[in-house]
């Protein structure tokens, strides 16, 4: 077991430690096996297979889950029905080759395992599988013939070259399917015929609102029908969708309001692309389909999601999917509804323990600052020489101890007052800022900020006062013989509801422009520095050196107001000025001791505040991984909604074998849809398997 301090290590420089292959394929084996009582030996049947390689957590709306059935005639070699723990192995092993989607199919056609296809077994195999009501297709045409042969001349297809063929296979199937429906030859097919060919040739890669509205292409010429030209075009869009998103990308960010337009694109385009260059008319395709609800031209990545996002799906259809009636959508709900609550009790416990961690470390820094920022600059009160003789001479007089004078106030305090802050900034950036492109302006980035620290002070200022009271008690009762030391709860009822928020106008013009300068410059270091995104998380070193560079500017500029308001909460000694406001304070101050004082404990805030972030940090990732959300810990592989990227060029978090699964499942369904459907009496239609992606059959 791991020792704190590698826990630690780990959490601030990450670990590259490679899992065992044999240990994960045994276990992921282990975990779905049947034991066979005759002979002993464990095996999975093709239920338990699909379980092992479709976890039901995924989404199955475009791949139907029992369709993953597939891989398990490829996964069973010796088509006995069941595969075997050497039977995975292998499987497994192939998924972790880089060429895998493409080879899972060749094994799939190759009955003999021999390392050819034949044709007839190629034939009868897709024949077998293609729906009775699928568009024909003829694989004697010329196209096709190029890669088998002719009928009287056909030959084996090695793996290279059946790969090749279904590379090209979609764009030819779409080409026959063209010719099928132009019955008088004049290179026009109706919208309706042109939205069954793309249904039946890409569903399972485009998303719900495209399939919808794809009769609409007539609309982007004069006619009501759609060409040949107009097919192709689309064709060409849908097949460089990463690359179009990119492009997409790229323009949006460079624009001042998050939008684009067709000039805007090509533009774009002629920069990046350095061989595929767009058309007017894919453009327009493009640009028709994203603009439906946008008739402006000028369209955000939102607009573009719909098209470009396989994954997207209206609402409604979620819903329905998902939960069979009205029953199980409201316990789901509430299931859901109590989850986000557990955990943001469970985020909320541990982020306090970490900030109580981090505060505590940090503290004698602290109260090194109050001490310093509270001795008067008077001939015969300096106590201290510099930040170091304070720290010094609080352990010579007062002990090691002496440095936590107080400390339980402000552990009490850092729970309340990081909710606060941290949420108070999160409610209001998030209702400023635009939602398709996802930037805010700088001033309402300032307004959150300050918005947030002035709502802390309510809770935070008289837990302050008594942590100041607290921690220069020591030094009074070094110099005054008789000052009894006071406990927290006798400087509360010696206050008053009052006296606790004595110097919250100071408090709160320390805490305002700190908020406001803080809190945007740390969001702006982790986006334009540190290039966070959606597609990029930060590591906790790179979150570390942003909030300390973020505090530095934040913690010192505001130091002539934390100054005031600790003259301002400290209980003035005999002889000493009592201050009676801000403004009296201030005054004094510069005629006493001049502007220097103002920066007392500067340094001593500055060394406070970086350290303070990054031990809060620390603790609280360390936590995580101590203490992790009960139902959430260690999903094999990672698995929970991360198999298909959604927009924005996302990598997918599932491992390689899952993602290679899903994929090969994508170029097998562009020979047809069927593939991998179950057969029904002739009548019946198909609407998929309850539990697999299916819909269930109600009356």
């Amino acid at each position: 077991m791991a020792t704190v301090k590698d826990q630690v290590g780990e959490v601030l420089l990450g670990t590259s430690e490679e899992p065992q292959l044999s240990q994960i394929t045994r276990t992921s084996f282990m975990k779905h096996a049947l034991k066979d009582e005759v002979t002993g030996e464990y095996y999975l049947d093709e239920n338990r297979f699909i379980d092992a390689v479709a976890p039901e957590s995924e989404d199955y709306h475009k791949i139907k889950r029992y369709q993953y059935g597939i891989l398990f005639l490829v996964a069973d070699r010796s088509k006995a029905g069941r595969v075997t723990l050497p039977d995975w192995g292998v499987f497994q092993n192939l998924l972790a080759k880089p060429d895998a989607e493409y080879e899972v199919i060749f094994r799939f056609f190759d009955n003999d395992r021999t390392g050819y296809i034949k044709f007839e077994d190629f034939y009868s195999l897709w024949a077998a599988h293609k729906g009775e009501d699928s568009l024909p297709f003829n694989w004697n045409s010329e196209w096709a013939t190029l890669y088998s042969g002719s009928k009287d001349k056909r030959h084996n297809m090695t793996y290279p070259q059946f790969a090749q063929m279904l590379r090209g296979l979609q764009g030819e199937r779409v080409r026959q399917a063209f010719l099928y429906f132009d019955k008088n030859k004049d290179g026009y097919i109706e919208p309706e015929h042109f939205q069954r060919i793309i249904r039946e040739t890409a569903s399972h890669k485009l998303s719900d609102y495209l399939l919808e509205n794809l009769p609409t292409l007539c609309n982007i010429s004069a006619g009501s029908k759609i060409s040949y030209a107009n097919v192709r075009a689309f064709q060409n869009i849908i097949q460089q969708m990463d690359m179009v998103e990119l492009i997409i990308r790229n323009a949006t960010n460079k624009s001042s309001d998050g939008k684009i337009t067709r000039t805007d694109f090509l533009n774009e385009a002629a920069r990046i692309s350095r061989f595929n260059l767009y058309t007017p008319m894919e453009a327009d395709i493009l640009f028709h389909f994203a603009g439906l609800d946008e008739p402006s031209g000028r369209l955000s990545l939102k607009d573009f999601s719909r098209v470009l996002d396989p994954a997207w799906q209206r609402g409604y259809s979620l819903a329905a999917g998902a939960i069979a009636d009205a029953g199980q959508k409201a316990f789901a709900s509430t299931t859901s509804i109590l989850h986000d609550v557990l955990e943001s009790v469970h985020h909320f416990a541990l982020g306090s323990l970490a900030g109580a961690f981090g505060a505590f470390m940090v503290y004698p820094i602290d109260l090194v600052k109050t001490r310093m920022q509270n001795q008067r600059g008077i001939a015969g009160q300096v106590l201290y020489k510099n930040s170091l003789d304070c720290a010094k001479r609080v352990i010579k007089n007062e002990g090691f101890r002496g440095l936590y004078s107080g400390v339980l106030p402000q552990l009490v305090g850092v729970a309340p007052e990081k909710a606060i802050k941290l949420t108070v900034n999160d409610l209001v950036r998030g209702k400023f800022t635009d939602k398709s492109t996802g930037h805010i302006k700088l001033g309402w980035e300032l307004i959150a900020g300050g918005s947030a620290g002035a709502c802390q002070v309510v809770f935070t200022n008289p837990l302050e006062i008594v942590k100041i009271r607290l921690q220069v008690q020591g030094e009074v009762a070094k110099n005054v013989e008789g000052t009894p030391r006071r406990s927290a709860m006798w400087i509360v009822r010696n206050l008053g509801l009052v006296g606790l928020y004595k110097g919250a106008s100071a408090c709160l013009l320390r805490d305002v422009p700190f908020s406001a300068i803080y809190f945007p410059t740390y969001s702006h270091l982790k986006r334009d520095y540190f290039g966070e995104s959606p597609q990029k998380s930060l590591g906790v070193l790179q979150m570390l050196t942003a909030g300390a560079i973020a505090g530095m500017p934040a913690a010192y500029l505001t130091t002539p107001c934390d100054v005031i308001k600790t003259r301002l909460q400290v209980e003035a000694r005999k002889g000493e000025a009592t201050y009676t406001g801000l403004r009296h304070a201030a005054k004094t101050i510069w005629a006493e001791e001049g502007f220097k004082a103002f920066f007392k404990g500067g340094p001593a805030r500055i060394m406070r505040s970086s350290p303070q972030f990054g031990f809060t940090l620390a603790g609280y990732e360390l936590l995580q991984r101590t203490f992790p959300m009960p139902g959430q810990g260690g999903d094999e592989g990672g698995l929970r909604g991360h198999v298909e990227p959604g927009l924005g060029l996302t990598e997918a978090k599932a491992p390689l074998p899952y993602l290679r699964s899903r994929n090969a499942l994508k170029v097998i369904l562009d020979l047809d849809e069927n593939f991998g459907r179950p057969k029904l009496p002739a009548g019946k239609t198909f609407t998929g398997i309850p539990g697999f992606g299916g819909k269930s059959q109600g009356a």
